[in-house]
């Protein structure tokens, strides 16, 4: 038997083998390349932890941050045509959407919900960049009008916020027609007297930077959002110049009058919450609440009488 070539593989595999460490463990941010682990991120809401580098978020993750308790009631979105024009490139448009489905959880680009944040009744929206870009199809308009309707029946403030590429191309010029019908829903509720507020996430392009997203009573933004309608590069290549540093970032739109607001993702309700309460005419928001005083005893009931009459003093017995 050579003993070079001929041998016994061990038996015992939880010494020898090689632990299969799961993927989802670690994220590598994208600005400073640090390894986060996942329920440190999460608790951090998806900001890096050494840079500041704001990740993308789960509109179901944003909200259960932004109200109350994490409590949230789903508003319902009427489900538009699976494929309107029987759209196909290198794969059919419906395997595109049961695909999308299937990664993300949802039914479609926008999440639509309603509770309290910091004791404010709001109607509030999300896209979800990770589904199919965030492209604005019919669902993205259905959702806006949607809740758009909710907050107008309800008399409460509509939050929006955005992440999208663009419109989206299967869909076509029904796609393109989702700018008017949500710049119609905006007009809802400014004809109702609500404030509406978007907020500016990365990154926000195209049809969606053309319509409700540029809309707002107060525009607001997440530190370097990308916000433009056509990209840098494609700006570039057009006018064949050099763009200033920074350009089409949040940081420099607020420098030239496109946002009133740059704010960190971890300070956003707060600061949603007192804008909110102050265009609504309310109090300022009380962030810590003392427990109510203990209710007064009830004084003790007087004892009742007996109906046996006292015994006589001891003086005044008769010989």
């Amino acid at each position: 038997m050579n003993w070079i070539s001929n041998y016994v593989r061990p038996k015992i595999n939880s010494l020898f083998s090689r632990r299969e460490v799961p993927e989802n463990l670690w994220t590598k941010c994208p600005e400073c390349g640090t390894m986060l682990f996942h329920r440190e991120l999460a608790d951090n809401l998806n900001v890096c932890t050494t840079c500041d580098h704001h990740m993308a978020i789960t509109p179901r993750a944003r909200f259960a941050a932004l109200f109350d308790g994490g409590v949230f009631h789903e508003i319902a979105v009427t489900e538009p045509l699976p494929d309107p024009l029987q759209f196909r490139d290198q794969k059919r448009y419906p395997d595109r959407l049961r695909a999308a489905q299937r990664e993300t959880g949802e039914k479609g680009a926008m999440l639509v919900a309603e509770g309290e944040m910091g004791r404010t009744p709001i109607v509030a929206a999300a896209q979800d960049f990770s589904f199919m870009a965030g492209s604005m199809g019919m669902q993205v308009g259905n959702a806006i009008i949607a809740g758009a309707q909710r907050a107008v029946k309800l008399k409460r403030p509509f939050v929006l916020f955005s992440a999208a590429g663009g419109a989206r191309m299967q869909e076509g010029i029904l796609s393109l027609m989702q700018m008017p019908r949500s710049t119609i829903a905006v007009q809802m509720l400014k004809e109702a007297g609500l404030p509406y507020i978007v907020v500016l996430t990365h990154p926000t392009t195209g049809g969606v930077t053309a319509s409700y997203a540029m809309l707002g009573d107060v525009q607001i933004a997440e530190p370097n959002a990308l916000i433009c309608f056509a990209g840098p590069r494609v700006i570039e290549q057009t006018i064949r110049e050099k763009l200033p540093e920074g350009f089409q970032r949040a940081e420099y739109l607020l420098d030239h009058g496109m946002l009133d607001r740059v704010t960190h993702r971890k300070a956003m309700k707060d600061e949603l919450v007192t804008i909110l309460r102050m265009l609504t005419g309310q109090p300022p928001a009380v962030k810590g609440e003392l427990p109510s005083p203990p209710e007064p005893a009830e004084p003790d009931a007087a004892p009742e009488q007996s109906s046996a009459p006292e015994p006589a003093p001891k003086g005044d017995a008769k010989a």
